[in-house]
């Protein structure tokens, strides 16, 4: 293996000749591309091009070759399972922020209390992009900002009896706009069983069909979130 040859060289053994590492590298790009083959159908789900994921590889094992990048450590090696980028609002202050709104609305209090949204609340998030439906590269945009903190400000509640989410409105990073790629900024809260979590994302139109219930947050609530990959 050319890359282990590589390495003993540094330690005052022979390195392998130009010829015989030609060819070693030639036999690791075919097995590359057999493997990236092999998973061309999920490449291309995620929208990552094949001819380019064969490229960024390479290019990779390249520079690890020549020593100009070191291997990546675990924590690295995670961001290949990323499949979204988010912020993460504490479940407290999202269960407080309820919690004020049911006592201002007795209806909201009876859907609250019917879903017992106090144990069936999930990691409370906002969504920035996600890989299948916005690309990695969507996602990987929010890299500069990872662990930083984003202000969130709620200024709706919006539920049916089988679907509950809050608006929100993301704020800034340094000065910097945080914008997600959803069309609709939210926090899932709930969804009635074999309701998928992504279906929240049609409550703005079925409040417009009259089909949902959208109560105003009015002054806006803002929580502090921290932004992440998951």
């Amino acid at each position: 293996m050319s890359l282990f040859r590589l390495h003993q060289s540094r330690h005052g053994r022979a390195e392998p000749s130009k010829g015989s590492y030609a060819q070693e590298w030639a036999q690791w790009e075919k097995r590359l591309r057999v493997v990236l083959s092999r998973n061309a159908n999920y490449l291309t789900s995620i929208q990552v091009p094949f001819d380019v994921a064969v490229k960024e590889v390479l290019e990779q094992l390249k520079a690890v070759a020549k020593g100009d990048v070191k291997t990546p450590d675990t924590a690295k090696r995670r961001f290949g399972n990323i499949v979204f980028a988010a912020v993460t609002v504490p479940q407290a202050d999202i269960l407080s922020l309820l919690r004020k709104l049911g006592e201002n609305d007795g209806d909201v209090n009876n859907f609250l209390n019917g879903i017992k949204v106090e144990d069936n609340l999930s990691k409370a998030h906002v969504t920035l992009a996600h890989k299948r439906a916005h690309g990695v590269a969507a996602v990987a945009s929010y890299g500069v900002y990872q662990n930083q903190e984003v202000p969130v400000s709620f200024n709706a509640f919006l539920y049916t009896d089988k679907m509950a989410a809050l608006e929100a409105q993301l704020g800034t990073v340094n000065g910097e706009k945080i914008d997600s790629k959803n069309d609709w900024p939210h926090v899932t809260l709930w969804t009635a069983p074999g309701v998928a979590p992504k279906e929240a994302n049609m409550l703005p139109q079925l409040f417009s069909s009259g089909q949902a219930k959208r109560v105003l947050i009015d002054p806006p609530i803002t929580i502090t979130g921290v932004l992440d990959f998951y």
